[in-house]
């Protein structure tokens, strides 16, 4: 268990830098003239070394991710990613020129005290089998994240971004889940695996959401919203259908974390809601220069 604990904090690690390093690659990416999702994006972002570095590093986070799922119930893991936001907005304080204040540092000890009582609480996994209905239910889940994106493309800003942060955390946690159910990794058997051909299908649609929210909106805030769509719902998935329980006597302290390592990922996009950085400046203008530039 201790090197599922570990995988799972890797994982994190790798998906904030990614999140900085895709929000990066998205802004120097022409925006498209339609509205919508445009499935192009992905084609333009790709282009960018930003972006396809940020992609590899969300490979190794899902890597990783599926070692910790494979002694840790999915509640843990999942809220161990709501670490990577604590990570991305570290990060982006060097490279999105972005401060973080005294409440955004409290917020990334909370998560990081969340995470070491989710440590220590956390049982066993359910059994992975599934059967053929649950499968096909998250391959189903698809179509329905996907209407979901279409239908926040179309908000106005800054809904329109945070609502597809929250569908792409939508689409997260259900490949984790479907990651999670797959049990067999022979070619043959994948095939016909309507898990693995979540993982597939979920990854592009998510992906797309993913980059599209980003170009539009302030990354920690965008990431903020990824977090509760890729927590909250699938813990509840894991504990009612998959079997996912605590230590016998630490269901409290299991609450505790999660709700700790949640809030202080949620806290973080206060600094984000302003919009944008400029580049290589800070993320909060001086009201007395603001006021100074206005006067002048």
């Amino acid at each position: 268990m201790v090197v599922s604990l570990i995988a799972a904090v890797a994982a994190a690690v790798f998906y904030g830098v990614a999140t900085v390093l895709q929000a990066l690659g998205t802004r120097r990416t022409e925006r498209s003239a339609s509205e919508g999702l445009d499935p192009r994006l992905l084609v333009r972002v790709f282009k960018t070394w930003p972006f396809v570095a940020g992609t590899l590093l969300d490979l190794a986070g899902f890597a990783a991710q599926l070692v910790a799922l494979a002694e840790l119930p999915v509640f843990a893991v999942e809220a161990a990613q709501a670490a990577n936001l604590a990570v991305t907005a570290v990060v982006a304080v060097p490279l999105l020129g972005v401060t973080l204040g005294r409440r955004e540092w409290g917020a990334v000890g909370a998560v990081c005290v969340g995470l070491a009582l989710l440590g220590l609480s956390a049982g066993a996994e359910g059994p992975s089998a599934t059967g053929d209905a649950f499968r096909y239910a998250l391959l189903g889940s698809v179509a329905v994240i996907a209407l979901l994106g279409m239908w926040a493309a179309r908000r106005p800003e800054p809904w329109r971004s945070r609502l597809l942060g929250l569908t792409a955390g939508l689409g997260f946690g259900l490949i984790a889940l479907a990651g999670r159910v797959v049990t067999d990794v022979a070619i043959r058997d994948l095939w016909t695996d309507p898990a693995a051909w979540t993982v597939l299908l979920a990854g592009a649609v998510t992906l797309l959401m993913y980059a599209t929210a980003l170009q539009g909106g302030a990354v920690t805030a965008v990431a903020a919203a990824l977090v509760v769509g890729e927590t909250v719902l699938p813990a509840a998935v894991g504990i009612i259908f998959l079997g996912d329980h605590s230590r016998p006597g630490f269901v409290p302290v299991a609450a505790v974390g999660f709700v700790l390592a949640v809030a202080g990922a949620m806290a973080l996009a206060r600094f984000g809601e302003g919009g944008d950085p400029p580049a290589g400046g800070n993320s909060e203008a001086d009201p007395a220069d603001a006021a100074n530039a206005s006067a002048g």
